[in-house]
């Protein structure tokens, strides 16, 4: 069972040399201790390992992004997210998901625990993805998305439930 709440960092450690999405999400966490540290040469080093990272994966994925541990992306390229999203722990986003905000908004999405976003999925907007929910591939979704629901469509629409199924 993964939990809504502790990270599970171990999905984070790059299991070989080119671990492409764990190393940019090592660059990432390591310039975060960086900043809290204030080592300017070493956050130097992050932010080019981050670059590197960033143009290996194709994926668009701030340094200040406020990510929660234990994020798996297996498949990096594309991904798009905003710098003010909130992504909580142990979730997996696939490959060409956009996490943004509508055009002239404010207020990014905010995932919480445990979200599957499935490959080519768009979350917009100032909304709340609650734990244990599941996005399909492929959707677009712009309205809040209760705990334990699966999403799918254009707009995205309730199709059912992973409750007794992780």
């Amino acid at each position: 069972m993964i939990s809504t709440s502790e990270p599970d960092w171990s999905r984070e450690k790059p299991r070989q040399f080119l671990d492409k999405s764990r190393r940019l999400l090592r660059a990432i966490r390591g310039y975060q201790r960086c900043k809290q540290n204030v080592a300017l040469f070493i956050t130097k080093l992050a932010v080019l390992q981050h670059r590197f990272w960033s143009v290996i994966t194709g994926a668009d994925i701030p340094l200040t992004s406020k990510l929660g541990g234990g994020l798996l992306i297996p498949h990096p390229n594309g991904i798009v997210v905003h710098p003010d999203s909130v992504i909580g722990v142990n979730c997996l986003i696939h490959q060409q998901v956009t996490i943004g905000v509508k055009r002239g908004g404010d207020k990014p999405p905010v995932l919480e625990g445990h979200v599957d976003v499935g490959a080519g999925a768009k979350i917009i907007g100032s909304i709340l993805i609650e734990r244990d929910a599941l996005i399909g591939a492929n959707s677009v979704v712009v309205k809040n998305v209760s705990a334990g629901s699966i999403v799918a469509g254009i707009p995205a629409k309730v199709i059912g439930s992973t409750r007794g199924q992780r």
